[in-house]
């Protein structure tokens, strides 16, 4: 697999909506399938699909979702999502895209998959996830926070919350996490999120998102 586990995927896992009863939750670009078996662990009755392009990325998420103890509710599907088709719509969409647009690519082709706009770009995401999403469905993504005017102004979507993520106090705002809904007409929801303490260690706020996920907490 081209990415293996990182703290953008988790973050964003442990800080998406949590989905209705009974409803059906889409990852897009799913890698390993870390969001995908998160959204799983989180919400109990929900069916999730991971769509991934990579074929040995969608392999190995497919061998991690049998492995976990939600296997009965993980699909793992090998495909482009710009032409996927989905039975039903999803309430909620939740992605970490390749989002690299302008820096060095990797030599690595599977890696730059992963990690660059090549394969899809912001535009070409939100028209998936309108296409793909119900009328009152949700949709979190994590991008770099310079990225954030771009995703907003790619799609038709409301943002309904955003979290601005550092990685010590001290640093500038490094990740944005969104979420957005359709026909939403309220003011967004602000809120920052620092991951290390600066000396070593880990935030209470991060430790307390993310202790669910992690073994070492």
């Amino acid at each position: 697999c081209a990415m293996k586990v990182g703290t953008d995927g988790v973050l964003l896992g442990a800080w998406a909506p949590e989905c209705i009863a009974g409803g059906r939750i889409l990852d897009i670009g799913t890698g390993t399938g870390v969001m995908a078996i998160m959204a799983a662990q989180r919400n109990p009755s929900a069916r999730i699909v991971g769509v991934e392009i990579d074929d040995m990325s969608a392999l190995q998420a497919r061998e991690n979702a049998e492995a976990s103890p939600w296997a009965d509710r993980v699909e793992i599907v090998n495909a482009d999502i710009r032409s996927y088709e989905a039975a039903a719509p999803f309430d909620l969409v939740i992605s970490n895209p390749p989002y690299f647009v302008d820096s060095l690519k990797s030599p690595d082709s599977g890696r730059t998959t992963a990690r660059h706009t090549v394969s899809l770009d912001f535009g070409e995401l939100m028209s998936a996830v309108e296409r793909l999403l119900a009328p009152d469905g949700r949709f979190a993504v994590i991008v770099p926070a310079e990225a954030v005017s771009r995703v907003v102004a790619s799609g038709c979507l409301a943002l309904r919350r955003r979290c601005d993520v550092r990685s010590k106090p001290s640093a500038g705002p490094i990740r944005t996490m969104m979420e957005f809904a359709a026909g939403y007409c309220g003011a967004p929801e602000f809120s920052e999120l620092t991951i290390g303490d600066g000396k070593g260690g880990y935030t209470a706020e991060y430790v307390a998102l993310t202790r669910d996920f992690y073994l070492k907490f």
